[in-house]
C-alpha cells in the first residue's frame, strides 16, 4: 500500500489483520508501519498513538460483532434471540481471535463512546427486552450475560477445556440453557444472604 493511500480506517484494518494473525500484543505502530511499507512516523498522521490504534481495533470489532449479532437476532425473541446473540460471539471469537481479544481489554473513552459501542448496547437491549427484563436491571443482566459468554469463550480460546471430557460444545449448550433459564426467571431470583453489606 502506498503512503498516499493511507487513512485511519486502512491503518486500523491492517492492525486488526495483524491481531488476528499473531495476537493483539503483536500490534505496534512499528509492526503496522512495516506491513504497510511505510515508516512509523507516517502513521501519526492517522492515529495518535498505540492506545488509539488498539482502540480503533476495538471499535472495528464492536461494529463487526454488533452486525453479526443483529443478523443473528433479527426477527427472533427470547431463547432464539439469546442463541443468536451467543453464537454470534462464539463465531466471531473463532474467526477473528485478535479482534475478539481487543474486546477483552479496557477500552479508551473514544471507543466506549463510539457509535459501534452504542450499536452493541442496542442489540443487547433487544435480546433482553424479549425476556421482559426491567429497565433498572438491564445493566446487571447485560453484565451477567456478557461475563458468562466472554468468560467461557476466553477459557475455550486458551485451551482450558482441552484436558477433560465432555467436549466444550456440550458445556456451551449447558451454559446457554442456564442463561435462558436465568433470564426467564429473572424476577423470581432470591438474593443470597450476605454477612457484610457493600457501601
Amino acid at each position: 500500500m502506498e503512503r498516499a493511500q493511507l487513512s485511519a480506517s486502512a491503518v486500523v484494518a491492517r492492525a486488526a489483520e495483524l491481531a488476528d494473525a499473531d495476537g493483539l500484543a503483536s500490534v505496534s505502530l512499528t509492526a503496522v508501519a512495516r506491513s504497510l511499507g511505510v515508516r512509523p512516523p507516517s502513521l501519526y498522521e492517522h492515529v495518535r498513538d498505540l492506545a488509539a490504534l488498539r482502540d480503533g481495533v476495538t471499535v472495528l470489532a464492536l461494529d463487526e460483532l454488533a452486525g453479526l449479532i443483529g443478523d443473528g437476532v433479527l426477527g427472533r425473541s427470547r431463547g432464539e434471540a439469546l442463541l443468536g446473540y451467543c453464537e454470534a460471539h462464539r463465531t466471531y471469537a473463532r474467526e477473528h481471535p485478535g479482534r475478539w481479544e481487543s474486546l477483552q481489554r479496557r477500552a479508551g473513552a473514544a471507543a466506549v463512546g463510539s457509535d459501534a459501542a452504542r450499536r452493541m448496547v442496542r442489540v443487547i437491549d433487544a435480546v433482553l427486552h424479549g425476556y421482559g427484563i426491567p429497565d433498572g436491571d438491564r445493566t446487571h443482566a447485560t453484565r451477567v450475560l456478557g461475563g458468562a459468554v466472554r468468560g467461557f469463550l476466553e477459557l475455550e480460546r486458551i485451551g482450558s477445556f482441552a484436558h477433560s471430557d465432555p467436549a466444550p460444545d456440550r458445556s456451551w449448550d449447558e451454559l446457554l440453557d442456564s442463561l435462558h433459564f436465568l433470564l426467564v426467571h429473572w424476577r423470581e431470583r432470591e438474593p443470597l444472604r450476605r454477612e457484610e453489606t457493600r457501601d
